[in-house]
């Protein structure tokens, strides 16, 4: 049962889903030393295919900077990440895979891919349309 933290119990239980979701995929993300939002700056990084400065990547990551700065800066010393001076602002620096930054991606991409495979394998492809198609009407409702 959600958590009544809304006037409209359909919204708490969307929230609890999404929660839930969340602490599945990063259970298992945790067995290999990995976390939610770690997966999600190398992702970023991952996807975009070449450095980004720190304020693109809070921003893409819908993160505060000062977070995306803690991430970097536990990502850096793993040695999954680097940051190297941008090439036209001496007083930016960009964040850019290591080679083992891509690997350790492509091993937490796969575990998010397992993971939510199994939340979601009750679902069969008519009840996922179903669900797309419903939440988004509401994602329509809220532009």
């Amino acid at each position: 049962m959600a958590v009544h933290g809304s006037s409209d119990v359909l919204v708490d239980e969307l929230f609890e889903t999404t929660y839930r979701l969340r602490q599945f995929v990063e259970g298992r993300l945790r067995e290999k030393g990995a976390s939610v939002a770690r997966l999600r700056a190398l992702r970023m990084l991952a996807r975009e295919g070449q450095p980004l400065r720190m304020r693109d990547l809070s921003e893409m990551a819908g993160i505060a900077a000062r977070t995306a700065t803690t991430i970097v800066d536990s990502l850096e010393r793993d040695g999954l990440v680097e940051r190297v001076r941008h090439p036209r602002d001496r007083r930016a620096s960009l964040v850019r895979l290591t080679d083992e930054g891509m690997r350790c991606h492509r091993e937490a991409e796969e575990i998010d891919r397992l993971a939510l495979a199994e939340a979601t394998t009750a679902l069969d492809e008519e009840d996922r349309a179903q669900l797309r198609s419903l939440l988004a009407r509401i994602r329509d409702r809220t532009v």
